[in-house]
């Protein structure tokens, strides 16, 4: 069979190389898994590379050279694909501080919108109403058209940019005044997040960062989701994250009831 993973094959040979394949028992596969928990490597990584040994114990059974997969008797842990990862306003500014002035203003505008990449390299200027603030997005996600507010930076931002338009008619261009490549624009972003020290965050982060403000800001998560566009209120949950501050309303409202119960002098 041909290894996709190499890595994961790398390290499962080091462990069960020296075994037959009758001496891979549930509890051999359970040590396995300490060990690589001892050394600090993330659940999901474990059972990506458990899955490629479990593959291979299945052609095992399939070419008859054992009755059982021993993983019938294991229980892996679901990967957890959610990453939850926003950036504070220290780190917005290194960020900018380290971008080119085009990816700044790209990187300004996700801020204030929450617009997928996408949806951003994609904006032409017969989408932007300046007079009713408003930007209607036409190739989204979900396949629908919808029309979101922008705020005061966005439209000074904006404001700016219109003097200059080009027969293209996108928003934000390359220097030659066509589209930006997707693969340009990560590119530039790769090199800015690196300068600051921030490599752990996505361009998609711009857009989880944008919804955890609203939301630590009071803002109720059904209009996130309209802003975001979601559909469904469960996807926006994912990209709403609260510090303990955004919080703290909830009990303080409390103390101003009416009906205090017990007090403390």
């Amino acid at each position: 069979t041909q290894v996709r993973d190499n890595s994961a094959f790398k390290r499962l040979s080091e462990f069960f190389g020296g075994l037959s394949l009758i001496e891979i028992t549930p509890a051999k596969i359970s040590d396995y898994k300490s060990l690589r928990i001892t050394k600090g490597i993330k659940p999901a990584t474990i059972s990506r590379e458990l899955e490629v040994l479990r593959h291979a114990l299945n052609l095992s059974i399939q070419w008859e050279w054992i009755e059982t997969n021993p993983f019938s008797k294991v229980k892996l842990d679901k990967p957890n694909n959610q990453i939850e990862r926003w950036i504070t306003a220290e780190e917005e500014k290194c960020l900018l501080d380290a971008s080119v002035s085009w990816l700044k203003e790209i990187i300004v505008f996700a801020l204030n919108t929450g617009m997928r990449q996408d949806e951003i390299l994609s904006l032409q200027w017969s989408q932007i109403d300046l007079i009713r603030r408003t930007a209607t997005l036409l190739i989204t996600k979900n396949k629908e058209k919808r029309t979101v507010p922008i705020n005061q930076t966005v439209f000074e931002l904006l404001k700016s940019k219109s003097k200059i338009r080009y027969i293209s008619g996108y928003v934000f261009t390359s220097q030659a005044g066509i589209k930006i490549i997707a693969r340009n624009l990560l590119r530039a972003y790769y090199d800015a997040r690196k300068k600051a020290g921030l490599e752990d965050v996505r361009f998609h982060d711009l857009r989880h960062t944008f919804a955890t403000r609203l939301v630590q800001a009071g803002v109720d998560l059904y209009t996130v989701a309209k802003l975001l566009g979601h559909k469904d209120i469960r996807m926006t949950q994912r990209y709403a994250h609260h510090n303990t501050e955004s919080l703290r309303h909830g009990v303080d409202i409390l103390d101003r009831s009416g009906d205090i119960l017990v007090t403390f002098r």
